[in-house]
């Protein structure tokens, strides 16, 4: 049975803008740990490596649950996983506020946290792309990729106001509300497929034949995805630039820069603007690659970007931290903060085809969030270690050089049908 929409064939931007904003809060709940960090400390003594431990956690569990998610969508229906992993967020953050141990903040922004944004995160959106979108594939991807920075934007500075007034618990009260009401959005406004009510993918020319309904248990279908993958190059070229995206993004720029301003001097408030204005930079550096993605090769467009990445994060330990090099930094470093995502996508779905990319695609982010915790209690300990944050940022700017030289290595396999031919490694 369908159902009329407002928008008609373009109703898949009304999905999109939902998905973007549900993208958002989840990159909200994610970055609140930057801020708590501080008052963590001070309320419970905590000291920031057992802070970046739970961060660390987090991220490993949102990565490594992104390919089950992907996976879990094809099964079961995108719009019961996606409200189940709301309320998982939203629940998580809730109990937190009864924290009293550090086990206790584990288990709430750690395990559950990390497994509900898992689901609530790129493959969400690369599933939704792919689905609802024929053409302008890179563009979207674009959109919706920049939405971890805005949500970085948009929530950063007012949880860093939160919790230099009130401590750590009315960050975690705003996180939780904002999650809670993405609830009847969802509900109300995400079909499962365009053919759920009468339309094509925005593009297509004419009716494209149903997708097979996926059948089988969902967690032998996403490790045999992987099993498959595994035997090709790309798949670990793919997977190790990723990795070294992750160590150098929200693992340690992420969840470290708020605290290493504030080991210069740099109030939170003063240092979350400067993470502000790289989301503004990021906003436009994701949305013009995933213009520049639909034109041309994604593996160049990956070395210039790693590149950047890697010499702005050289440059910082060493900038003096005044306010004109604090602003060069995160002009630079914010235009290609997630710029990455939409030539990998681009990469994965050229070898994997359609169907399978995302689902792909979710085990290459899972190397970013492999990559991405690595850092968080990377940086934490060379904290404790050296006492600065100095030798963490400049190694991480080592390895984002090293990824731009793998990125050009890429080979990705075409095939006339675009399911992807498998090269072997």
């Amino acid at each position: 049975m369908t159902s009329t929409r407002p928008f008609g064939p373009r109703y898949a931007f009304v999905v999109v803008g939902v998905v973007f904003v549900a993208l958002l809060v989840s990159a909200g709940l994610r970055s609140a740990p930057s801020v708590m960090m501080l008052p963590l400390e001070d309320a419970f003594g905590w000291r920031r490596d057992t802070v970046s431990f739970a961060a660390a956690v987090g991220i490993f569990l949102y990565g490594l649950a992104g390919p089950f998610a992907a996976s879990m969508m094809e099964r079961f229906g995108l719009r019961r996983v996606l409200v189940g992993a709301i309320l998982l967020m939203s629940a998580s953050t809730a109990s937190s506020l009864f924290m009293s141990q550090p086990w206790h903040l584990v288990a709430t922004w750690g395990v559950m946290s990390g497994v509900g944004t898992g689901a609530v995160a790129t493959v969400l959106g690369a599933t939704v792309v792919n689905r609802w979108f024929k053409t302008n594939r890179g563009l979207m991807m674009g959109l919706m990729s920049a939405s971890g920075a805005t949500g970085m934007l948009v929530f950063l500075p007012f949880f860093a106001m939160l919790a230099e007034s009130g401590g750590w618990r009315p960050v975690v009260i705003t996180v939780c509300i904002a999650t809670l009401a993405l609830v009847p959005l969802v509900c109300l406004l995400v079909p499962e497929r365009p053919a759920s009510i009468g339309l094509r993918r925005y593009g297509a020319t004419e009716d494209e034949p149903a997708a097979a309904p996926v059948t089988g248990n969902f967690v032998a279908n996403t490790l045999r995805t992987l099993r498959d993958a595994a035997k090709t190059r790309v798949f670990w070229f793919l997977f190790a630039t990723f990795f070294i995206c992750g160590f150098t993004t929200n693992g340690l720029v992420g969840t470290h820069l708020i605290a290493f301003c504030g080991d210069m001097g740099i109030p939170a408030v003063q240092a979350a603007g400067f993470l502000a204005v790289m989301g503004i930079f990021d906003l436009i550096g994701t949305t013009a690659s995933g213009w520049l993605t639909d034109r041309f090769d994604p593996r160049k467009l990956l070395g210039i970007y790693y590149a950047i990445r890697g010499l702005s994060l050289i440059y910082l330990p060493y900038s003096g931290f005044s306010v004109g090099a604090l602003t060069v930094f995160a002009v630079l470093y914010g235009l290609d903060w997630i710029a990455t995502v939409p030539p990998t996508l681009r990469l994965a779905n050229e070898s994997f085809g359609d169907r399978r990319g995302p689902l792909v695609f979710g085990w290459i982010v899972a190397g970013h969030q492999v990559g991405a915790a690595s850092a968080a209690y990377f940086g934490g300990f060379m904290r404790e270690l050296q006492g600065s944050y100095a030798s963490a940022f400049a190694i991480a700017g080592l390895t984002a050089i090293l990824a731009a030289a793998l990125a050009l290595l890429i080979e990705p396999s075409r095939s006339a049908g675009g399911e992807g031919r498998l090269q072997p490694a």
